[in-house]
């Protein structure tokens, strides 16, 4: 904690010119044994680090005197369905992955062919992570991923990542002028980690290396292989919207809950889009989803909406990335109705998750994020208190919960927990 203090206290100096960061450069230094274990040159890793300084604007960092918020900088958890999945950018982007459907037609079948998955699906990655290239990544990749390494919350996974995007350099794989990142290290057109790199990185137009930065079919091929190799069901649906039945028992969206499409539909749900679920389909087993608990859509999740979210953990990211392949499937696909419930800010979700666990309601991560596991959480304490049940995060069940334990104490029984 002193070298990061000390960390803190110079690099604010240095602004004015200070001198390098002593603490920041013996880290680096020591993490040579690790980079010549995974084949870096000594000369490489000098050039590389060479003036490599932290970068202290990045979220998810721990720092003295700053509070640290998991969410902060991704908008998958800082904004409501409603702003998150504007249909404006999902038509805007929709248009452009028809144009590129087109264009790419031959490599994405191949694509397809060889991997199971469909090119709408693919597009809709690509446009939701740097649409369709046109976002410039705004950090040098080994910067972003030393600092995280160094003083990030998830520090032995980024210096995984660090060693390996030196191991990127040391064989070539991008310039490092061209080496840009999201602020977690993420890299090329369909956003891909080094480790990723490694593991997923596909050849896709022959020419002998791995370009996930300027070739379309290699970055697109990648893209598909990550997919497959989570999991994915080639020809299976990533979602069914739906509309459920009245009196909705919003305890019933766990992800843990899997059943039969042909069994939630037995249960009055009814696909929104009016048409039929083959019946070679009705035996996927699917979970249900309410993103804005009973104030919004409902969707029917099957394996392949959770290899999707896999690739991003965040619901939103799937719902954007799902909607956006089906509209440049079909132009016509209408989108999703959603409300303008208030979202709850993330110390008070917080808040709520811990005042929720003490009760015995919640076992998951106390991250601020109001994921399935947190409405899930809320719902069951609604419904074990004789409240309104509509699982959805709120200052009154916030108020409720905290009320509730001061009156009665650490006394009163437990409620069930959510796995």
């Amino acid at each position: 904690m002193l070298a990061l203090a000390v960390l803190f206290a110079s690099l604010s100096a240095g602004h004015a010119g200070a001198a390098p960061d002593a603490a920041f450069s013996a880290w680096l230094e020591a993490q040579w044994p690790a980079a010549r274990n995974a084949g870096v040159s000594r000369a490489t890793f000098e050039r590389e680090l060479q003036g490599l300084e932290p970068d202290l604007s990045l979220p998810d960092l721990v720092l003295p005197g700053r509070p640290a918020h998991p969410s902060a900088g991704q908008p998958e958890f800082l904004q409501s369905p409603a702003e998150y999945i504007r249909d404006t950018a999902i038509e805007r982007l929709a248009a452009e992955g028809r144009r590129l459907l087109a264009r790419y037609h031959v490599t994405l079948r191949a694509i397809e062919a060889r991997f199971g998955v469909a090119p709408s699906i693919l597009l809709a990655i690509w446009g939701r992570e740097t649409a369709y290239g046109k976002h410039r990544l705004r950090h040098d990749a080994l910067q972003a991923l030393a600092t995280q390494a160094y003083t990030g919350r998830r520090k032995e996974q980024f210096r995984d990542e660090f060693i390996l995007a030196l191991k990127m350099r040391e064989d070539g794989a991008v310039p490092r002028r061209d080496m840009r990142s999201s602020w977690a290290g993420a890299m090329g057109l369909t956003q891909l980690l080094p480790s990723e790199f490694y593991r997923h990185g596909v050849d896709f137009d022959g020419d002998g290396r791995v370009d996930i930065w300027r070739s379309v079919p290699d970055a697109l091929a990648s893209a598909a292989k990550q997919l497959v190799h989570k999991g994915w069901e080639p020809g299976g649906r990533w979602a069914y919207e739906v509309r459920p039945p009245a009196g909705l028992d919003c305890t019933l969206s766990d992800p843990d809950r899997k059943m039969p499409l042909a069994d939630w539909l037995a249960l009055g749900f009814v696909p929104l889009d009016g048409r039929a679920i083959p019946p070679h389909e009705r035996q996927t087993e699917a979970s249900l989803l309410l993103p804005e608990g009973r104030h919004g859509p409902a969707f029917l999740t099957p394996r392949n909406y959770f290899v999707i979210k896999d690739y991003n953990f965040a619901d939103l990211y799937v719902l954007f990335v799902g909607q956006l392949a089906d509209r440049i499937a079909d132009p016509a696909d209408p989108p999703s109705r959603w409300s303008q419930v208030p979202l709850m800010r993330t110390r008070d979700v917080e808040a709520l998750q811990r005042a929720l666990a003490e009760r015995g309601f919640y076992s998951d991560k106390i991250d601020g994020k109001a994921g399935m596991k947190t409405r899930l959480a809320i719902g069951t304490y609604q419904k074990a208190h004789g409240l309104s049940v509509d699982c959805w995060p709120s200052d009154a069940v916030l108020a409720h919960v905290r009320q509730s334990a001061t009156k009665k104490g650490r006394t009163e029984p437990s409620g069930p927990r959510p796995d």
